[in-house]
């Protein structure tokens, strides 16, 4: 059986570059910030937390101000992770005053995103703690935004799912359902020889049972009842990791998690969380 992989794409410094350089090409160039400042005159600014969660997305803001100013000095006043409340003080920045200005907004989008998501997967994973179950992320991120999110949920507490359709098969009722059954689709896998982990959706009991005569690396409950979960847990006996899916949420999680199951994807980690409120107050 597999291990589970690392994220085969942590927030790398060239994916950060790139991700930023996107994001401020839908802004630029600062027409106002121009006319009204000359480009020697500088300023500081902090960023302040104007509600309580969980800090994310920092590099990325350092970035923003790299980029259009390669003598600006971010200094972050908490780490990634780290627990904010209203009105802290996360990170500062000295760079021209037309820097400031021009990078303001992505630097927040970025912040205020990536700490909304890591603060939503905080509340799910004090919520199953003191179980087995760990909370993962889903691919249900923002198009072009998979770096930051999954990034966020990690400063969270939260795990990384697949990152993208490359590093694992994940066998699926549409495939399923085309391919005539579930080991028909394991063998055709299998039949590449290739080293990603597999895991097998399920949607019942019956399909259960098959998956586990296959031995796949995981097998995922899709939209079960806790009832039918704890059956799954109890006849699966630990030969294979079982992970919840579907319609999970805060208020259900933890009846989840007392299944017994050894994982549970939230979709809702970065698809539905709400942007922490964070600002950036020039000083002088």
């Amino acid at each position: 059986m597999a291990s589970p992989t690392p994220d085969p794409r942590p927030p790398t410094p060239k994916g950060i570059t790139d991700l930023v350089r996107r994001a401020l090409d839908e802004d630029l160039p600062d027409i106002t910030s121009e006319a009204v400042f000359g480009a020697g005159e500088r300023g500081r600014a902090r960023f302040i937390a104007k509600a309580t969660g969980i800090v994310s997305g920092l590099a990325f803001a350092r970035e923003t101000f790299a980029m259009l100013d390669g003598s600006s000095v971010f200094a972050a006043r908490m780490s990634e992770g780290a627990a904010v409340a209203n009105g802290e003080v996360i990170a500062e920045v000295g760079a021209s005053v037309i820097a400031l200005l021009s990078g303001e907004r992505t630097a927040l989008n970025f912040l205020q995103r990536a700490s909304g998501i890591a603060t939503m997967t905080r509340r799910y994973v004090d919520a199953v703690r003191g179980t087995r179950a760990k909370i993962y992320d889903t691919r249900k991120t923002a198009p072009g935004l998979r770096l930051l999110d999954k990034a966020a949920v990690r400063a969270g507490g939260g795990e990384n799912h697949r990152f993208g359709l490359f590093d694992m098969f994940l066998v699926k009722n549409n495939h399923v359902d085309k391919a005539g059954s579930i080991t028909a689709a394991v063998e055709r896998i299998r039949a590449r020889k290739m080293a990603q982990p597999i895991m097998v959706e399920v949607r019942d009991l019956r399909e259960l049972d098959e998956a586990l005569a296959l031995h796949p690396d995981f097998i995922l409950l899709d939209n079960m009842s806790t009832a039918v979960m704890r059956e799954a847990v109890q006849r699966t006996a630990g030969a294979v990791p079982l992970e919840a899916s579907g319609g999970v949420t805060l208020e259900s999680v933890r009846a989840i998690a007392e299944t017994g199951v050894d994982r549970i994807s939230v979709g809702a980690l970065t698809h539905s969380a709400m942007a922490l409120d964070i600002s950036m107050r020039i000083e002088g």
